[in-house]
């Protein structure tokens, strides 16, 4: 467990510098639409703060890929469960999400089809190169053979 945590330290630590870059462009691209005419000094603060946090553990949380004896799903489960929990309370903190139902339903939503998604993409990756892995497997063997 150890090597978990150090594992997700150091993930997190190479990520969380790329929050505060995140939440610049979203606050630039939010101004020149007119959404955003000034902010406050405790809104910048909270707003680099929670980024901060936010892109940290999302990229530290990664590590629960590494733990040997967790099976999959379970760990698929826990990353997602992480990320959403973290997600929304970023969001609730920077008021950019009402504290009402139907913003919390299709945030949910929305956030569970992204995941769906993205994993669907990283599955298919992994088939694909998994599947040419063995081609050249099979190949070398039929060579050797």
């Amino acid at each position: 467990m150890k090597g978990f945590f150090v594992d997700f330290l150091r993930r997190g630590s190479m990520s969380c510098g790329i929050g505060p870059v995140v939440l610049a462009i979203l606050y630039v691209i939010l101004h020149r639409n007119g959404d955003l005419d000034a902010l406050s000094v405790d809104q910048v603060c909270v707003g680099i703060l929670s980024i901060t946090a936010l892109a940290f553990v999302a990229g530290g949380i990664n590590a629960i890929y590494r733990i040997d004896r967790l099976p999959l799903m379970p760990a698929i489960l826990i990353h997602g469960s992480v990320l959403y929990i973290c997600y929304l309370v970023t969001y609730l903190l920077n008021d950019w999400l009402k504290w009402s139902a139907l913003p919390l339903m299709v945030f949910t939503v929305i956030f569970v089809i992204g995941y769906i998604i993205i994993w669907g993409v990283i599955y298919l990756i992994i088939k694909n190169n998994t599947y040419k892995i063995n081609k050249m497997l099979e190949k070398n063997r039929q060579a050797e053979g």
